[in-house]
């Protein structure tokens, strides 16, 4: 592989990562996402994180950095991903994939909870039956997407999209930023 290729994976993420950063309504739109967590950490309320593939490996750091610890020691947050594979593949076999973040949050979601449902095209058919009934049981939704926000876009409470046409590997790499920063205004707050 030549270096100028290697180069150009650094430089085409920086120009990402950059246009979303200076636009000022994703910084808020973050902010809006953390105090909507709050608000449901504060009444008693939990997290429920989910997403397909390298996205479900970023629910479940969400998810871990709460329960764990992210930067301070503190008391472990309510906040769980759905990634159990016993859970994903009997629902799977009985009901189909399409159900598998659906069943859970239809299981463990109450009123008051707050849905990270991260899709970065915003049409994967699972996450967005999960903010369905998230939205039909009262859960709020924050959504991770890129491109135009797909199908998942109308149902979210707030939205932070990165609005990458390219690979879906350009969008990942700003949700992990976000998912960092949601998790310290978290943790800061409630630290």
């Amino acid at each position: 592989m030549a270096n100028e290729r290697i180069e150009g994976h650094f430089s085409e993420a920086a120009s990402v990562l950059e246009r979303f950063r200076s636009d000022s309504k994703n910084l808020t739109a973050i902010r809006q996402a953390g105090d909507l967590m709050l608000d449901a950490l504060r009444s008693g309320g939990k997290l429920i994180s989910c997403g397909n593939g390298g996205s479900m490996c970023d629910a479940m750091h969400f998810a871990e950095e709460l329960t764990g610890k992210f930067r301070d020691d503190r008391a472990p947050i309510a906040a769980i991903s759905i990634s159990d594979p016993s859970h994903i593949t009997c629902v799977g076999n009985d009901h189909g994939f399409e159900q598998v973040f659906a069943r859970f949050v239809q299981a463990h979601g109450r009123m008051g909870d707050v849905l990270l449902a991260i899709s970065t095209s915003g049409n994967s058919p699972n996450v967005l039956r999960a903010a369905e009934v998230a939205k039909a049981q009262g859960v709020k939704v924050v959504g991770l997407t890129g491109k135009d926000g797909g199908k998942l876009a109308p149902l979210c409470d707030v939205e932070i999209r990165v609005p990458h046409q390219g690979y879906a590997d350009r969008v990942q790499e700003v949700h992990i930023k976000v998912i960092h920063a949601l998790i310290d205004h978290i943790e800061r707050a409630l630290g």
